[in-house]
């Protein structure tokens, strides 16, 4: 609040370095409590009634250090992000609100997970929710279409606030008391019908601000709009806290439950995956096409959480614990690797002014840095070696491929189609980034911004390094990770078995006696890569070979308009699931006004619009609208008539007390 009154570019560095520190900060607690540090800390006259309790575990602990060491490092990215434009001055992303409220989200990041009664938990979670809108809201008066995603993300976020009220107040009320302790002590005395409902509350809640299909409408028109190191915190940190509260309400809080949660889980998470991805290989917006890719990502982590839960409720320890380490890891990873996008991404409107791939091109050439760290972030999200997503899904596919040995049927129908939802999300999101690289990056320039597009300046390029070290890290030594991993799921509620152990060069599964190590993987594939660029050389170097242009028909040196587009890329895809995204065509055309025969112009319009949000949510605004509109009539500015209203209302208030009593 202090940096407000200073020059903008002061301002955004004094802002940026305190979101910095508050990043480290959390990372440090983090890390402390992933090691066996837990604290706890009760204050009960900073809220009423109730008070406040904060205690942080090695689950609140992994999530905590992912949120913080993603922040310091989008921190560095967006001081030369604001400052590199020239800033906005008194709105925009350099505005006083907009670096007030900076610091304000990443302490609301870091506090949710430590959060340990529902009353702190909701005053965090709201905290989070309006300070993240008012990041989104930053362009609004550059550009209608922030004002409709901030809109758009305030009913979705505030409609989740009330589905998680009403779940937590249901079960506090039940339980005795507010606090997590109290909570965790009355779960197992409540009725099943409480915990149901409790359970589905808290989860539609929870799946809503994790992105995931139906309940992803908000976020692939909050992502794209807002600043891009808002973005990278929104969709590498943000979503996170989704399934935070899924693991933490179904597992540590109510202890489990049957079947048909896990099922939904599963279920939810292999419609996320696949949908998100799909739309995510149309989109032809860049920020939207990793929006999206969010989405499917979360789909994968909520499979593993259902995994685990169905593998608990089996009675197999071991792999219920390795469903959900695999999911754990694969939040760790995603937010490393999707951060490092989204700045790599935002790098790329700021050079040209344009972030339709469409658009775009030969910014190899211009933008080398930003195009070799995108390149690695796109590894990580395709989850091929060696690449960090990998290890999380080879994970996850290892629990799922196993799990088939327990008994049931709902284990034998949902585990064999999870896996296969998971191959096939795979090779689409490979698809989705090889358009985004090949077109947006490798292909020529299209128009004249990836022309004249620069290399973004020292402090975007500091940021975003540090993301991709983490993805390094990540991809070269994730048995580092094991132990923490271990008491995390051991915080959750499941007994610890030493999941995934290993050291710096090998990553074991103990449960499976199975074993891989990412180092060995990386150096075999150099070596393979390399002897496939050295042998054509060996032996083709020998040969005479003439040098002659190849014949092109009189046609000429092909032009940036032949080369393939990313909605033409994406063409054959869409074709394959027409079915599933529904696209929508027209054709225009305009005749001759001499004659109907000759034709002047044909137009052709081809839009993917997401099915879902077409069918399910216009559809009930539209009525709304009318009801709306419909009721102005009740409103004449009669006096006596709204006192009538009052009357009315007071009548039924009585009637109802009457008849509950």
């Amino acid at each position: 609040m202090a940096g407000s009154a200073l020059p903008v570019r002061a301002r955004v560095s004094v802002s940026g370095i305190c979101t910095a520190g508050v990043g480290a900060a959390g990372c440090v607690a983090g890390v402390a409590a992933l090691g066996g540090e837990a604290w706890s800390a009760s204050l009960p006259d900073l809220l009423p009634l109730a008070g406040a309790h904060l205690a942080v575990d090695p689950l609140s602990g992994l999530f905590m250090a992912v949120a913080g060491a993603v922040t310091a490092a989008v921190a560095v990215y967006g001081i030369g992000y604001v400052n590199g434009n020239g800033g906005h001055g008194s709105h925009g992303p350099a505005s006083r609100t907009t670096q007030a409220v900076l610091p304000l989200f990443a302490l609301s990041l870091l506090l949710v997970p430590a959060a340990a009664s529902v009353s702190a938990f909701l005053v965090l979670w709201e905290l989070m929710a309006l300070s993240s809108l008012l990041l989104v809201l930053a362009e609004h008066r550059e550009s209608p279409r922030v004002r409709t995603a901030g809109l758009w993300y305030a009913v979705m976020t505030h409609l989740g606030l009330v589905l998680l009220l009403a779940g937590l107040a249901l079960f506090a009320a039940h339980s005795g008391g507010e606090t997590f302790a109290d909570l965790r002590a009355g779960a197992g005395g409540t009725s099943p019908a409480v915990r149901d409902t409790v359970f589905v509350l808290t989860a539609a809640a929870f799946a809503s601000k994790a992105g995931a299909v139906p309940l992803h409408a908000w976020l692939p028109r909050a992502h794209p709009e807002a600043p891009s190191p808002v973005s990278a915190l929104m969709s590498g940190v943000m979503v996170n806290l989704g399934a935070y509260g899924i693991v933490r309400t179904a597992f540590d809080l109510l202890g489990g439950g049957p079947s048909w949660w896990w099922i939904g889980l599963v279920t939810v998470g292999g419609l996320s995956a696949v949908y998100g991805v799909l739309q995510a290989a149309m989109a032809s917006d860049l920020k939207r096409l990793l929006a999206y890719s969010t989405a499917e990502n979360m789909g994968l982590v909520l499979i593993g959480t259902g995994a685990a839960g169905l593998f608990a409720r089996a009675g197999d320890g071991p792999l219920a614990a390795l469903a959900l380490v695999a999911a754990l890891l694969h939040v760790v990873n995603h937010s490393a690797f999707k951060a490092l996008l989204f700045c790599a991404a935002g790098s790329v409107p700021r050079a040209t002014g344009v972030r339709d791939l469409d658009r775009l091109g030969g910014l190899r050439a211009r933008m080398p840095f930003t195009t070799g760290l995108f390149a690695l972030g796109a590894l990580g999200a395709v989850a091929l070696p060696p690449g960090n997503g990998f290890i999380g899904e080879w994970l996850l596919l290892q629990s799922l491929v196993h799990g088939l040995r327990l008994p049931g049927a709902s284990v034998a129908i949902a585990l064999p189609l999870a896996v296969g939802l998971i191959a096939l999300s795979a090779g689409i999101a490979a698809a989705a980034f090889v358009k985004a690289l090949g077109v947006g990056f490798f292909s020529r320039p299209r128009g004249e911004g990836a022309t004249g597009a620069r290399e973004s300046g020292p402090a975007m390029i500091a940021g975003t390094v540090l993301l991709g070290a983490g993805c390094v890290a990540l991809a070269l030594v994730p048995g580092l990770l094991g132990p923490g991993l271990d008491r995390a799921v051991i915080a959750a509620g499941l007994p610890g078995t030493d999941a995934v152990t290993g050291g710096r060069a090998a990553l074991r599964l103990d449960a499976l006696s199975a074993s891989l190590s990412p180092v060995w993987l990386v150096a075999a594939l150099t070596a393979a890569l390399a002897l496939a660029a050295a042998l054509p050389r060996l032996y083709g170097g020998r040969r005479r070979r003439p040098n002659a242009k190849l014949w092109d028909c009189g046609g000429g040196a092909p032009t940036p308009r032949m080369a393939y587009t990313a909605t033409s890329f994406a063409e054959p895809l869409q074709r394959v699931f027409d079915d599933v995204l529904a696209p929508e065509r027209d054709v225009d055309v305009t005749h001759a006004r001499e004659s109907t025969y000759l034709v002047e112009r044909i137009r052709f319009r081809n839009q993917v619009p997401d099915r879902i949000e077409h069918r399910a949510y216009l559809p009930v605004l539209a009525r709304l609208a009318r009801a709306g509109r419909a009721s102005r009539r009740l409103a004449t500015g009669s006096v006596h008539l709204h006192l009538g209203y009052g009357l009315l209302g007071l009548l039924a208030l009585f009637l109802v007390l009457a008849v509950g009593s």
